[in-house]
Order: structure tokens, then sequence, then C-alpha cells
């Protein structure tokens, strides 16, 4: 089965992790595509196959005769979607032979008669795409390479291996739900998953490897105001939304996503909500460097002590959160696995570009877990929103390249 026939039935499951649910999985639609997966590999002659309680996916290509010591080596991906744009009919376009115009998503138009565009002059990437077949929704869902790509680009390449019968040691390979979410490592059973290295296979474009992530925190925070009626407020009401307003502008306008790139970090104000008598607001905090991720926290630990100081002890509670950290300490030891991946995408024709992420992936927790677990490309752009797109040939590429590490791999012994 070719890559791309496998990545068009598995983004017909809806599998948006659901944040709030409180679950594991969070959404139950992700034990429909569990349950796929689980019979696939199945009839791919994959051992050890097991969907657990939570979701998770575990296989194993056992070792070709001859090759039981080589290193054994994993390959991960996620089975949800992101939440920010509707997954549920996710109904993929393919626009052959690209020729470097604007692309028209949805070429029958919706109910309203408007066409969505992906122009050119806002996503200057798509000439790289020139005379391949791009992917996309139909503009009105995402389209879910993010990461199903990564499931069918590491499926394809364990068909291939089989199929043509190319010598191996053993390969371990973990489907994750939730991952969106940041609880895609919660409950990874290591157990069941035995490779003492792997990669997640949840990246950007095909020649991108990446083994350096945001350290990342969560803050949510609470405040109590004090409501009367406005007529009788002088010296009495405290509008917990205006010190919503007050506490955020206390951080660094021109340190959000929207001002920032490569390795700076920001402060993102993800949700807020509120009335005179109590607000909220929800944050992502992030950093590359350790030291900088520290000032960051206690930044928004110190606006949240001046506004309490100003009305009131209590007037703010919050809870500031690790959720993972930098996997480059825990890839440094072990850096045989980006020399690997360079080799295999030079094998098929590329050149190797190391990129921090600005984000963070299964991998950054299981490094820490202790799993080093840098990340390759899907070939996939604009994640999390109506515009993502892939293309035929990079997610070949990425098979291309998942088969030449294995083979990398498979020279090492344990």
């Amino acid at each position: 089965m070719y890559v791309y026939d496998r990545f068009e039935r598995y983004v017909t499951f809806h599998t948006s992790s659901n944040p709030k649910s409180g679950l594991h999985p969070s959404f139950e639609g992700e034990f429909d595509l569990a349950n796929y997966l689980q019979y696939e590999m199945v009839e791919l002659g994959l051992k050890d196959v097991f969907v657990d309680r939570n979701a998770y996916v575990y296989g194993c290509l056992p070792a070709t005769p001859g090759y039981e010591n080589a290193v054994p080596i994993g390959f991960i991906a996620h089975m949800d979607t992101s939440d920010e744009a509707p997954g549920k009919n996710v109904k993929p376009m393919l626009h052959q032979n690209y020729d470097g115009k604007d692309i028209i998503m949805n070429p029958i138009a919706d109910k309203s008669g408007e066409k969505r565009v992906m122009r050119v002059a806002d996503f200057p990437f798509l000439e790289k795409f020139r005379g391949e077949t791009v992917v996309t929704s139909d503009g009105t869902t995402l389209l879910g390479a993010d990461d199903k790509a990564g499931i069918a680009e590491i499926l394809t390449a364990m068909d291939r291996i089989i199929s043509k019968k190319l010598p191996h040691g053993e390969i371990w390979l973990a489907f994750t739900p939730d991952e969106e979410i940041g609880e895609g490592a919660d409950f990874f059973d290591f157990d069941r998953f035995k490779a003492k290295f792997a990669y997640t296979v949840d990246g950007g474009d095909v020649d991108c490897i990446e083994y350096e992530n945001f350290n990342a925190a969560s803050a949510n925070i609470v405040i109590e105001g004090r409501s009367v009626h406005p007529g009788d407020a002088k010296g009495v009401m405290i509008n917990a939304s205006n010190l919503a307003m007050e506490l955020h502008s206390m951080l660094p306008a021109d340190e959000r996503p929207e001002t920032t790139e490569g390795r700076e970090g920001f402060f993102h104000l993800i949700e807020m909500a509120g009335r005179v008598s109590e607000a909220r607001l929800e944050y992502i905090i992030r950093d590359h460097d350790r030291e900088r991720f520290e000032a960051r926290k206690g930044l928004l630990q110190a606006a949240i002590d001046e506004i309490n100081k100003r009305y009131g002890e209590g007037t703010v509670k919050a809870e500031i959160k690790d959720s993972y950290y930098n996997m480059l300490e825990k890839i440094k030891p072990h850096m045989h696995l980006v020399d690997n991946a360079a080799k295999a995408i030079r094998n098929v024709g590329l050149e190797p570009k190391i990129v921090p992420i600005r984000g963070g992936t299964d991998g950054a927790r299981l490094s820490f877990m202790g799993l080093p677990c840098p990340n390759l490309g899907t070939g996939g752009y604009n994640f999390h929103g109506l515009y993502e797109c892939t293309t035929i040939q990079r997610m070949e590429k990425a098979v291309d390249i998942i088969v030449n590490i294995i083979e990398s791999y498979s020279k090492m012994k344990n």
C-alpha cells in the first residue's frame, strides 16, 4: 500500500484530543484509530501488537535472522490531532502537478459559495512544492498530517522492509494518544516498547532533524474580583476583568509567538475569560534556554505578586506547572541518532537541516524518561489550522528516510 493511501484512510478518523475532558485518552475517537492500526499492524505481520486501556498502540518487527544483535530502534507518532481547528469529516484534496500559484482548497465551493484560497503571498513556502502533488483539506477542517502523516510513513516503511525482505534488527513501534495536549508520554509503557533509542516522526519538512526544543510550562490563573452595583462602585468594586488586562500588560508585548522566531522564547495567552467577580487566564511559557525559561516563570510570578500587593493578598491565585524540557541534553550523549538521520536524508538526495523546535514532541518527554528520541520531519506545513498541507512526494521521501535509518541501525551491534 502506498503512503498516501494509508494517510487518506487515517485522516477519516476523528481524533481531536480534548484538553478539558480529564480522560485518558481524552477523546474516545482515538480508540477507533488505535484499533484500526492494531488490525493493520497484525495484517502486516508485526508481532506483540497491543492496544492498551489508554489507547496506546505497540508493535514489533522482529529482527531478521542473523541480525538479532543489531541495536533495536523505535519509531513513534501520535494519533490525535489539535483541537484548534475542526478535525471531523476531513476531506483531503489533491492538487496535482502544482504550478506555484494560489491554491483553491475547495474547488467545489461550500454552502456559502465561498472558496478558501491558500495564497502564495501568505505562504511563500508553497514555491518549494512546484511540480508536486499538494494535499490539503477542503478548507473547513485541518488536514491531520500532524501526525497521521507520521503514522502512514512509519507503517509504509515497515511494509517496504517486509515486502523487500530488507535485513534489519528489532524495530519497535508506538502510536500515542493526546500528544497535542501534552499527555502523549503520560502512560507510555517501557515494558512493551523495548528499543533503546527511537525517533518521533512528527516534524515539518522531510529534510529537518529536530533534537532541541522549548522548555515549556503552563500557567492557570484565577483572579477574584469584588462585584457591586456600578452606581455605588467607587472605592469598593474590584473588576477582575480589568485586573486580568492589567496583569497581561505587565508581560513584554514583544515576547509573544507572533513576534518571535528561532530560539526566542515567549509568553502566549491561549485563553482569557472574565466578568467583574472573576477572571481566568491560561498561558503557555516557552524558551529554549533553561535559565531564561526560569526567568520567564519568575517574571510572571512577579506580575502576580504585584497585583496581589495592589489589590490584596489572595486576589490572584496561580498554578505554574512545567510541562517538558529541552531534549538537547539527553540527545548529546547519543549523537549517532542525529548522524544516522542526517546520513539517511543525504541518501535520498536532500541536505539535512538542524532545526530547533518551537514547541515540543512526545520525544522531548520520553528523552527525559530514558528513551533518547529526536524528531524527524513528515513533510507537513501549517499544522493546527485550516491551511495545513503536505505533498505526496514529501511523504514518500519520509518513508525512504525511515528505511535508510533502519538500514544504518542494522549494522550497529547492540
